[in-house]
């Protein structure tokens, strides 16, 4: 049985979004990660945090940009 990650858990509790990186991202609105590279680009999309050389998106936000893209279609 798997624990829970510390930090996720400490930052839910302090009210702070859980944050993940592109690739992810891309998976949960069905999309390639290059449309998430393309998004940011062109201004749909904005970064919340940065691991290392990843960049790291709310969840709430990606699926904002996934609307509105659509919508623009």
């Amino acid at each position: 049985m798997s624990t829970p990650d510390r930090r996720t858990s400490d930052r839910r509790a302090a009210g702070q979004p859980t944050l993940i990186p592109g690739p992810l991202a891309a998976q949960e609105v069905g999309v390639a990660p290059a449309t998430i590279r393309k998004w940011v680009q062109l201004g749909h999309l904005e970064p919340a945090g940065k691991a290392g050389r990843a960049q790291l998106f709310r969840l709430e936000d990606v699926f904002a940009a996934e609307r509105a893209t659509r919508r623009a279609r």
